[in-house]
């Protein structure tokens, strides 16, 4: 049986037309990358999880200053944390990790207790309402608490965050939970 020879005429859209489909669809692309108009509002979200995480890791950073002012023996034990903490705060923001100066904590600071006090008092009614624990076992709870609070947080917005914010919200994320079980667990 012999096969019949294949007709001239294709059936289909021609190569022009999909070239041409292909270069529009390529200048529709390239216009809407652009760093003016629609392109701005599309990275809106993203900027605005980045903004909270990074305010949410200053607020975490005046709750460890609050407690390192109310109980200076603790400085050793959650300083790393602390520093931990304002290294996060920076990422989010965009800055680069603050420098020693920047992340001295008041027991390390070698001011007097006026001093201490002071810091603490301008730090800590603005982004910690809530009073410090009177116990140092009690602070570190309460520290452990915010720790595990925000990782969580910050693990339930994975999935409403590009590749790199995740990326680094998920590294995040896995320090607090660390942080949490670092506090806890000292008092086993």
């Amino acid at each position: 049986m012999s096969y019949p020879p294949p007709s001239r005429a294709r059936s289909g859209p021609r190569r022009r037309t999909l070239l041409a489909s292909a270069a529009g669809a390529a200048a529709l692309l390239t216009g809407c990358t652009s760093g003016t108009g629609p392109a701005s509002t599309v990275s809106s979200p993203s900027a605005r999880a980045r903004k909270r995480a990074a305010a949410d890791s200053t607020a975490l950073l005046a709750r460890y200053d609050a407690v390192l002012a109310a109980h200076p023996g603790l400085g050793e034990r959650i300083s790393p944390l602390r520093a931990a903490v304002a290294a996060h705060a920076a990422a989010f923001d965009g800055r680069a990790t603050p420098s020693a100066s920047a992340t001295a904590t008041p027991s390390a600071e070698g001011g007097g207790d006026d001093a201490k006090h002071g810091k603490a008092a301008s730090a800590a009614p603005s982004a910690s309402p809530d009073p410090v624990p009177t116990t140092e076992k009690d602070a570190l709870a309460w520290l452990a608490t915010a720790e595990r609070t925000l990782a969580d947080r910050r693990a339930r917005a994975l999935l409403d965050v590009p590749g790199e914010l995740a990326r680094l919200m998920a590294s995040v994320a896995a320090a607090g939970a660390a942080h949490a079980f670092v506090l806890t667990e000292g008092d086993k």
